[in-house]
């Protein structure tokens, strides 16, 4: 009788945390999605394995070119997005993203091609570096496309949350799949077919994108490109709560994310497997990324989310500390589970947040400077992470970026009461708050930067 009694409160919960894909155009952005993002990760993982074999025997020169390939991979965001978000603003985003995905599955195919030659050396690891810059140039566009279309996909504010959450446990299933299934083609028939796999990903969110019914949305007026661009800077860094999501994110960005491309060092020298523990080293990852999207796809509410970035924040810090000092495999798991936990909770928590405070007709331009202090920050620590890495060796530099990821959060969590008035008076008005009237008093006082 207990678990009669039980069966609907369970079932209630379950239709709460995918709530959101009862949105057409949303649903068919989830599957073709999560597809596409297992292809994605295949390539990163048999990238990383391909460069690391290039150059096993210099493990100083193996740490350089992986900080190499993870710079150039993402520092087209850091220079493109900006400009890319006024252009997002202006130009019919699900377009954007059709053009942004045809883009990456042809450079798909291409890394394909130059796996399959089979050559050595220099001329290879150059040419992977060319088309990770032109990913990286697309991403620039791809990301604030596909996070300001998300509103455009959920009719009603109060699906956001969800949609948010439940995309980040879309990114995270596919780094648990993804990874896991790379490292056995890997083992079996090499890097290349990681590559064919993730071009033929592609067309199955090419065609859901194509299957959409989207509603035009008002276009923003047309202006100059740098006066669009600096009224998105100071709307975005003029006004406190941003810009502390945004610089600690940033922060996680340069001296957390960059473990990242150090995990084939990890796997091969410090823990001596091979690419089959570069895949479990990786979904582990995953696993921690994924419970974090869903423990957020399980809130109702925006309300409360910054206490929860100063915990993951902490926690992605602290796991970065544990996994450094590490030597054995099966400790080194749950503590990049830690880490994949406490990174995904505080990015999809201050994009959550983010789209929610932002006004619409800004909206492409704030999540760029998302994608800016979320992206286009890494390729910088990717290059930190590889030139430490080589002299200091991979486990103290990841132990130091930890330590630096603790720090942040310790800081945010000081000013979070400040943030806080700040942000309430526009919960209020959004009818997030039932407090209105308090709230209209906190709008006399407290108020937006000018727009």
């Amino acid at each position: 009788m207990r678990a009669d009694a039980d069966g609907p409160a369970w079932r209630t919960a379950l239709r709460s945390m995918g709530r959101a894909l009862a949105h057409r155009n949303y649903r068919l952005f989830f599957v073709g999605q999560g597809i596409s993002l297992v292809g994605t990760w295949m390539t990163r993982l048999a990238t990383w394995w391909l460069v690391y074999g290039l150059f096993r025997d210099d493990q100083k020169l193996a740490a350089f070119w992986l900080g190499v390939v993870g710079f150039s991979g993402q520092v087209p965001a850091f220079f493109l997005a900006p400009f890319a978000g006024v252009l997002v603003d202006r130009w019919n985003r699900h377009r954007v993203l059709v053009v942004t995905q045809v883009l990456s599955l042809i450079q798909s195919a291409l890394l394909a091609v130059v796996a399959f030659r089979g050559e050595s050396g220099l001329l290879v690891v150059w040419e992977i570096v060319g088309l990770s810059l032109t990913q990286g140039a697309i991403n620039a566009f791809d990301m604030p496309a596909r996070q300001a279309f998300l509103v455009e996909m959920i009719q009603g504010k109060e699906d956001l949350p969800n949609a948010i959450a439940l995309n980040s446990s879309l990114v995270n299933g596919a780094r648990l799949v993804g990874p896991a299934v790379a490292g056995a083609v890997i083992a079996v028939w090499g890097e290349a077919w990681c590559f064919v796999a993730d071009a033929v990903s592609y067309v199955a969110v090419v065609a859901a994108l194509l299957a959409m019914r989207v509603t035009p949305r008002e276009r923003v007026a047309h202006g100059s490109l740098w006066v669009r661009l600096r009224e998105g800077f100071v709307y975005s860094f003029g006004f406190a709560p941003i810009r502390a999501l945004l610089l600690l994110l940033a922060l996680a960005s340069l001296m957390g994310m960059p473990y990242s491309v150090l995990l084939p060092l990890f796997a091969g020298d410090v823990l001596g497997g091979d690419a089959h523990t570069l895949g479990w080293l990786t979904s582990a990852t995953g696993v921690g990324a994924l419970a974090g999207a869903l423990f957020l796809a399980s809130r109702r509410t925006v309300l409360g989310l910054g206490r929860v970035i100063v915990l993951a924040a902490s926690l992605f810090g602290l796991g970065l500390i544990g996994f450094g000092v590490s030597r054995s495999l099966w400790l080194s798991l749950p503590l990049l589970g830690v880490v994949g936990f406490g990174m995904m909770v505080q990015m999809a928590a201050s994009n959550t947040i983010l789209q929610t405070i932002t006004d619409e007709d800004k909206r492409g331009r704030v999540m760029s400077f998302y994608g800016m202090a979320f992206l286009g920050v890494t390729p910088f620590g990717s290059l930190l992470a590889g030139v430490l890495a080589g002299r200091l060796g991979a486990p103290w530099t990841v132990t130091l970026g930890g330590a630096a990821c603790l720090a942040g959060a310790l800081l945010f969590a000081l000013y979070l009461p400040y943030l806080r008035t700040l942000v309430r008076p526009i919960y209020a008005r959004l009818g997030i708050l039932p407090e209105v009237a308090e709230g209209m008093q906190w709008q006399g006082a407290v108020t937006r930067p000018p727009q």
